[in-house]
């Protein structure tokens, strides 16, 4: 695929610094290592290498999910793509499933979740800020066009609702999810998953505390995500001296039918 205006472009330089741009028909990007003009990209094909009048060779690159998170306008902290993949996993977020999701932020999470369900499967998040919505609506039509199976709903995911359900999965980046429990019980289908992503101890033990109370869920399990990369040059192996450490606990639980059958049944 060929790059256009308009298509989001990742340059990266001799020093693997790395630069998100946006493409329009004669632009250009000025940074300390020369000029890289926009015309110089498109029409080319992902993966073109570029040389700048100063003689600096840049890598051009459709940006992956986690360039473009780690690079998009931000107006909430992002779940950062490591927890983002240790969510989709642990929550089971499969093709074409419907996900109900609350604390929209910048969108992250949400671009995440839309390409785990697929254009068969619907994301509906609930963001209570005007703006955190629309920077997440600006940042996932960004990336990944207009999707028309998703759904922002502008309100509080705390407050009585009348959302249509039954949802496969419920995913819940709030400060305090344990609030939500009442409506994740009327919406959340029976064998269905419930994910919180939550900063400190002491939110996860409230809400797993709530949770078990409810008699509602099972295999209730919180795991934290550390990210280590490795310097890899000649006979040097080691680890890098800084890594991606304590960023959120990811809790997961699963709702079950709490009505008995007899064998007779």
């Amino acid at each position: 695929m060929r790059f256009e205006p308009g298509d989001r472009v990742l340059l990266i330089d001799s020093k693997d610094r790395r630069y998100l741009v946006t493409l329009r028909q004669g632009g250009s990007f000025h940074f300390h290592r020369g000029i890289v003009e926009h015309d110089q990209v498109i029409g080319a094909e992902d993966g073109l290498v570029v040389r700048t009048a100063g003689g600096e060779q840049v890598v051009a690159l459709r940006p992956t999910y986690e360039d473009f998170v780690l690079k998009m306008p931000r107006g909430a902290q992002v779940v950062y793509p490591k927890d983002a993949a240790t969510i989709l996993i642990y929550g089971d977020i499969y093709p074409g499933a419907s996900v109900l999701e609350a604390g929209v932020g910048s969108g992250a999470l949400s671009i995440a979740l839309l390409r785990a369900v697929g254009p068969e499967g619907r994301v509906t998040s609930y963001e209570i800020r005007e703006d955190f919505a629309d920077q997440a609506l600006e940042n996932i039509q960004s990336f990944m066009g207009k999707p028309e199976n998703f759904e922002i709903c502008r309100a509080s995911v705390y407050d009585p609702f009348d959302e249509k359900g039954p949802f496969d999965r419920v995913v819940l980046d709030l400060a305090e999810p344990w609030r939500a429990i009442p409506q994740v019980l009327e919406v959340l289908r029976p064998g269905g998953i419930f994910v919180s992503y939550l900063p400190t101890v002491l939110q996860i033990h409230q809400l797993v505390e709530e949770l078990k109370a409810t008699d509602a869920f099972r295999q209730i399990v919180t795991v934290e995500c550390l990210n280590r990369t490795w310097h890899v040059e000649d006979r040097s192996v080691r680890p890098d001296h800084r890594m991606v450490g304590h960023t959120g606990f990811i809790t997961r639980a699963r709702l079950v039918d709490r009505t008995p059958r007899s064998s007779s049944d």
